[in-house]
């Protein structure tokens, strides 16, 4: 009779734990999780591991959250001026973006210590975005029509000082925000850029910087932020569209195609996106609401 009794109770203990809810922290972090009020967010980037990290345009601290539970903290103090586009590296690495400070940061993901500081230009300028490649940061400039290179020596040292690459061919810079998210061809071979005053997409030559114009039949990328290559689908962030452009791109990057595009009622001007799992991660940078230090901000995402 005590065995029967006891085999119940187990059925009865291991059933509630297979018919329980996931924890409702996990969930709500999954979908949207806060950042901290007056953050004012702009660029994500996501790993090594289920780690986002956040750069803030008003401080340009940078800050750590945990995709599972949602939670996170400063991790590395801002210098007062902006952190925008961001990218980390398998050496635990992350290269920041100054934007209108004109300069970039590589940052130690373990200790949040700058490894390393470069001044990009010295009048009016917009640092704004970073890829990286096998052996080069890239990094845009929307007020200028140039890309400053990184280059990664042998086992992915940092170099001295930056190179200028100026940009020519078919893209034009106006006024207004220029070239802004930056990503590599598919292929590997060139760089993609948007412009996010004309809508357009280029195709830079990273050894000339030589563009030309990415043949998207005639569809436009307006307001196009940040940009997120898998495979050779393309995500584009179009900020102040509340959207984000699905391309199929062609192997070299040379034309592609917009079968679809993503938005959700919680998008209040996203800028930036990164990918975990099988979801698409994007900060709301709120650029409509005047900031404040009780301002909130918070993260979304969205299944790709």
């Amino acid at each position: 009779m005590r065995s029967a009794i006891l085999k119940t109770a187990l059925c009865a203990a291991l059933a509630g734990v297979l018919l329980a809810p996931p924890a409702q922290a996990v969930t709500q972090a999954t979908d949207t999780f806060p950042l901290p009020n007056g953050f004012q967010p702009e660029g994500i980037e996501i790993g090594p591991g289920p780690f986002a990290y956040f750069g803030s345009r008003a401080t340009g601290s940078i800050y750590r959250a945990d995709l599972r539970t949602g939670k996170g903290k400063i991790i590395s103090d801002g210098p007062g001026t902006p952190s925008l586009g961001l990218k980390s590296d398998d050496r635990g690495r992350l290269f920041v973006a100054g934007g209108n400070a004109g300069n970039a940061r590589v940052i130690d993901l373990r200790t949040g210590a700058v490894l390393k500081s470069y001044t990009l230009a010295t009048g009016a300028s917009f640092v704004n975005d970073v890829v990286l490649t096998r052996d080069a940061a890239w990094i845009t400039d929307s007020t200028n029509p140039v890309l400053y290179k990184l280059p990664l020596r042998r086992h992915g040292g940092l170099p001295g000082e930056a190179v200028t690459l100026p940009l020519t061919g078919a893209v034009q810079y106006a006024d207004g925000i220029n070239v802004n998210g930056i990503a590599a061809t598919p292929d590997r071979k060139g760089l993609l850029l948007v412009q996010s005053n004309t809508g357009k997409l280029f195709r830079a030559d990273p050894r000339t910087g030589v563009t030309t114009e990415v043949d998207l039949g005639g569809e436009l990328l307006t307001n196009g932020d940040g940009l997120l290559l898998h495979g050779r689908t393309l995500y584009v962030v179009q900020n102040r569209l509340n959207t984000v452009a699905v391309l199929r791109l062609s192997h070299d990057g040379t034309s592609g195609r917009v079968p679809d595009r993503l938005t959700d009622e919680r998008f209040d001007i996203p800028t930036t996106v990164a990918a975990f799992g099988k979801r698409l991660y994007l900060p709301n940078a709120r650029f409509s609401t005047p900031p404040t230090p009780d301002t909130p901000y918070d993260v979304v995402s969205i299944k790709r």
